[in-house]
């Protein structure tokens, strides 16, 4: 796969960890949802201030946007699980207080 494309798809799994929509994570940025939204499929060739926007926007270290290597930081885990969270699902959430609570005690 090409590196416009990997980094697009890092970008959209990155938003949608911490839990925003195109639209709010674009207009926290200042740019159009269709914009980001041609980012996040490689299409488009962002400048390093839309990087620095983006890296803001999601309250990530910059280098994080290019880590395409599967691998999640400790910064990434926290925002995907709290996103989770976001979404409230009862059942879903008694399950996950069960795994971790397993986990720590």
């Amino acid at each position: 796969m090409e590196i416009k494309r990997l980094i697009g798809r890092r970008i959209r799994d990155l938003r949608k960890s911490s839990g925003k929509s195109q639209e709010a994570l674009a207009g926290e940025m200042g740019i159009s949802p269709k914009y980001l939204s041609s980012i996040e499929r490689g299409k488009e060739n962002p400048t390093l201030d839309t990087f620095i926007k983006l890296a803001g926007s999601l309250d990530l270290e910059i280098s994080e946007i290019f880590n395409c290597t599967g691998s999640k930081s400790p910064r990434e885990l926290k925002l995907f699980i709290s996103g989770l969270t976001r979404r409230p699902d009862a059942e879903k959430l008694k399950l996950a207080a069960k795994i971790i609570k397993a986990i720590y005690f």
